[in-house]
């Protein structure tokens, strides 16, 4: 007879969290089922987005304002009134409390001073023969930045894409913040203003996407969009790919933290939590090969949910996609690490520095005891735009790369064309393309 406990609708309907053993039976299929996350749209989604992108494509400002006023419960009229002057940006940082505005400016300078050693450089060399070979980073010319309004507002994201848009090089900054009933966030504001935006809109959703893609009477068309939404701006990101760049489409938010047993099960609870608490979608998992510490962990999250401000979203999404895993050894964990790729990675462990040639595939690894996730969120300078649901096994942190792009540079001498022409037209006739055969040629030296 199987553990009632391998069935996960009975131990999510008895626990706030699931606990799992790598050694039970199915516990394959379980961990598949928890980390199982569909980021594309229904068909309703979809024909709502298409039908609001075309209306903002053919209308432009009209459109935009028509779907502010209907999804945000605004009454506005003109787009001069969901614009910012830099002049309010400025009043909201010099008006914050000087704590807030001391956090701000400590976190912008970190993060800046993370992504200028990103920056990478033009390059190029030349041959024996004179030809010149190279690469020419140039910056994109325009950026559009969305801000996550509604369940919380996110002052460090607008740090975190911004700041790197900067360094870049990218000349402007287009930003656009959904302000639902008209309430403004002003530490959104204060960051903006710190960050160098040149442009705040206060419009979100897919007529913003729409906005910054196809540009309005009075939002400039960006060439890539970048920074996390909800499943409209999701689906319409993808949707305008190709018209624009985007950066990635984001799923929840998720953190794995693995524990040798040694960490403070209260600091580990409260890890947890703080990812569980952005929304009910989100995943927070912990693995160790400590049974009697997974235990104390999940006796700590009992005691600590209810002192936590968010506990609703926090103990929906512990109970909906959350895990304590029991795994054989760490070789296991490291397995599970690579299997899960995790945007949020704890190594709460006594030596970390030895499992870093071991993991593949995390967006970001936080690492030792002291190392908490939320400080990445913050202050401590890598970007916190992080690849979700397992797409860190071939995408990576946002940065200063994604707002430049490379040229070719190829610059061939007399000599270099003539030895090329000769490789070249082999090939080109190889392909029954003669013209390109014979462009080649006409460079041959007798």
């Amino acid at each position: 007879m199987s553990d009632p406990m391998s069935d996960p609708k009975i131990n999510q309907s008895t626990a706030t969290i699931s606990r799992l053993s790598t050694v039970d039976e199915g516990f394959k299929h379980r961990l598949d089922g928890l980390l199982d996350w569909e980021g594309v749209s229904d068909k309703a989604v979809q024909a709502r987005v298409e039908e609001i992108l075309a209306s903002v494509k053919q209308h432009g400002d009209a459109a935009v304002i028509e779907a502010t006023n209907r999804f945000d419960r605004l009454a506005v009229t003109h787009m001069d009134e969901l614009r910012l002057a830099p002049e309010q940006l400025k009043y909201a940082f010099d008006n914050l409390p000087a704590e807030q505005r001391e956090a701000l400016s400590v976190a912008a300078e970190r993060i800046k001073r993370y992504h200028e050693r990103q920056k990478p450089s033009s390059w190029q060399y030349e041959e024996e023969d004179g030809t010149v070979l190279g690469q020419k980073v140039t910056a994109i010319d325009r950026a559009g930045i969305y801000v996550p309004g509604g369940k919380a507002a996110y002052p460090s994201s607008v740090l975190m894409n911004a700041i790197p848009a900067h360094v870049a090089g990218v000349r402007e900054i287009v930003m656009v913040v959904p302000t639902p009933d008209g309430v403004l966030n002003e530490l959104v504001l204060a960051a903006a203003h710190l960050a160098g935006v040149d442009y705040v809109f206060t419009i979100g959703g897919a007529q913003a996407v729409a906005a910054l893609a196809y540009g309005t009477e009075s939002v400039p068309r960006v060439d890539k969009i970048v920074g996390p939404g909800n499943i409209y701006v999701a689906t319409a990101k993808r949707a305008v790919f190709g018209q624009v760049g985007i950066d990635m489409i984001a799923g929840p938010s998720e953190i794995m933290v693995v524990s040798d047993g040694q960490t403070d099960p209260d600091w580990l609870a409260m890890d947890l939590f703080s990812q569980a608490e952005h929304d009910e979608d989100a995943q927070a998992i912990l693995v160790s090969w400590d049974a009697a510490h997974l235990d104390a962990v999940e006796a700590s999250i009992e005691r600590l949910l209810p002192t936590v401000e968010r506990e609703a979203i926090v103990r929906e999404s512990l109970r909906k996609r959350g895990a304590l895993i029991h795994c054989r050894d760490p070789q296991e964990a490291i397995e599970m690490i690579n299997r899960i790729a995790p945007e949020h990675l704890e190594l709460s462990v006594a030596a970390p520095e030895a499992w870093l040639d071991d993991i593949r595939h995390a967006g970001a690894i936080f690492m030792g005891r002291y190392t908490a996730e939320a400080l990445g969120d913050y202050c401590a300078g890598p970007n916190h735009v992080l690849p979700t649901s397992g797409t860190a096994r071939f995408s990576s942190p946002l940065g200063v790369y994604d707002f430049q792009k490379r040229s070719s540079i190829i610059h061939c001498s007399a000599v270099g064309a003539s030895t090329l022409g000769k490789v070249a037209s082999v090939l080109a006739r190889g392909e029954s393309l003669t013209a390109h055969a014979r462009s080649a040629e006409y460079r041959i030296l007798d």
